[in-house]
């Protein structure tokens, strides 16, 4: 496995060995010694899968203390631009986010740790899957407008497919105050 750093301390790019030949392929996705020697956590309790339809937008989610998730996150099927907010308030790149293009045929991977709101969008029909370091707890789910102005998320994509419910999440600066420049 290979890590690719981002700007953002924490959030990385995993992109594993693969080995194909010609009945297919093979890669891990994860191994607890190699992410305990890239310094990644590897305490992983809940795996969750999603089906989304091109266009369709889900997120910026993320959980409150003490429930909040480190997600390790891949594309089954499919492609989607994946989306990271820090949200880390004493982080120097608090509000500053990192998009990522996550695809099937490359099995590149993110890691998204606790402290940052996340979200995708898929590019094409996409099979999303995730693996969190702590479980789902309804009372502490929060998020941030997909579409805030403020962040200046590019989601490549018109006409998205957004749930009520995202479309009604207050923005970054209602939660959290001024983003950092």
């Amino acid at each position: 496995m290979q890590i690719r750093e981002t700007s953002i301390e924490g959030l990385v790019e995993i992109i594993p060995r693969v080995f194909e030949d010609d009945r297919g392929l093979f890669f891990e996705s994860y191994s607890e010694g190699w992410f305990k020697k890239l310094g990644l956590p590897t305490n992983f309790v809940q795996d969750n899968q999603s089906f989304s339809i091109k266009g369709v937008v889900r997120g910026l989610h993320f959980q409150k203390a003490p429930f909040a998730q480190g997600k390790l996150v891949r594309v089954i099927s499919g492609r989607v631009l994946d989306v990271a907010v820090d949200i880390r308030p004493e982080s120097p790149t608090f509000g500053k986010h990192e998009v990522f293009e996550l695809r099937s045929d490359t099995n590149n991977m993110a890691f998204v740790p606790e402290g940052f709101a996340h979200g995708f969008v898929a590019l094409e029909d996409s099979i999303f899957s995730y693996k969190c370091t702590n479980i789902y707890n309804k009372e502490s789910e929060s998020g941030i407008l997909w579409n805030d102005p403020e962040l200046g998320i590019d989601w490549g994509i018109e006409n998205p497919i957004v749930s009520e419910k995202d479309i009604i999440l207050p923005t970054f600066r209602e939660l959290f105050g001024e983003i950092r420049k």
